[in-house]
């Protein structure tokens, strides 16, 4: 496993990070552990999860992994907060009251006492950006939290917060989390631009686009039972349409010329943006988890990247190709 600085930060993370929204749902703490097992084995750090993933399972299991293997130290451990959490008002968003009382819930469920980079799940619209970044601040100072980051932003409103953090001398986001694959280029506008400018870390989630760049959906073929798409409209409607599966049966074909799996080739297309610090790998079982993390191994050219089966980025233009359903 290589490893990188994340953005301009001293912090070094492995070019794979894993993400654990499938543990305690697809995923049970037996295979969940064999997962985080495996990953730590080839050389991984860089472990995230979320408060809201699975109602807080997952963020559970990797907690109980760390305490059962004793190797917090060598973990850099990312979790996030904004999505609710219960049924009270104040159960969710950026607030100050309720990033607070997110924190202690989450350093609770990991079983720790810090959190190395704690991102915001999304935009906030109902909480001014000063009031959310002056209690990451706090957070930072008490040595609750190592680094802040940020996930699903479009570029004006990550642009807000950096702002706000350099007038007012505040911790500033180290990364971003947006979602990017040969199937969702829309970050290449003016995300993956403006994280360059900035020096800010770019992991990306969805590289296998929800499974569909595994050749798994086929053109008027059953929907695979249990499957991304299925459990996810969002998904559904994102990524199912001709124009997707026209690209995937492609990009399949593209990846049996390689001789190479199309998960595989998926991660790699991804590493071959020097933009991308690293792709989210996530995983329901072993055997998924050991295909798709070979990809790090593929070290493409810029010449045969752009050579494999990718939508256009500016077919993003006028949607919305940055917050996702996780």
């Amino acid at each position: 496993m290589e490893y990188t600085r994340l953005g301009t930060a001293g912090v070094k993370v492995s070019r794979i990070c894993l993400g654990t929204m499938t543990f305690g749902r697809e995923a049970d703490e037996e295979a969940s552990f064999q997962i985080l097992d495996r990953y730590v084995e080839l050389g991984g750090n860089l472990i995230d999860t979320a408060d809201v993933y699975t109602a807080g399972a997952s963020e559970r299991v990797v907690g109980r992994w760390l305490a059962q293997r004793g190797n917090r130290d060598e973990i850099v451990l990312a979790t996030k907060v904004y999505g609710q959490t219960g049924s009270g008002p104040n159960d969710g968003g950026l607030s100050r009251l309720h990033i607070m009382r997110a924190v202690e819930a989450s350093l609770h469920r990991l079983q720790t006492d810090v959190i190395d980079l704690y991102q915001i799940h999304r935009w906030d619209p109902t909480t001014p950006p000063e009031e959310t970044l002056a209690a990451l601040d706090d957070l930072v100072h008490q040595g609750v939290v190592r680094y802040i980051g940020c996930s699903n932003l479009k570029a004006w409103q990550l642009s807000k917060y950096l702002h706000i953090a350099r007038r007012d001398g505040l911790t500033r986001f180290v990364s971003l989390q947006p979602v990017y694959s040969a199937l969702n280029r829309g970050i290449e506008i003016e995300l993956l631009p403006l994280c360059a400018d900035e020096g800010l870390g770019v992991i990306n989630y969805n590289p296998l686009a929800a499974g569909m760049l595994t050749g798994k959906y086929r053109r008027g073929g059953p929907m695979p039972t249990g499957a991304r798409l299925e459990a996810f409209k969002m998904y559904h409607e994102r990524y199912y349409t001709e124009g997707a599966l026209d690209i995937v049966e492609a990009f399949v074909q593209a990846a049996q010329e390689r001789g190479v799996t199309p998960a595989q080739l998926a991660v790699a297309w991804v590493l071959g943006d020097p933009r991308i610090t690293c792709p989210i790998i996530g995983a329901r079982n072993l055997e998924q988890f050991n295909d798709t993390v070979q990809g790090a191994a593929i070290a493409l050219t810029p010449e045969e990247r752009a050579q494999i089966p990718a939508i256009a980025p500016s077919a993003w233009v006028g949607q919305d190709p940055v917050y996702g359903a996780r």
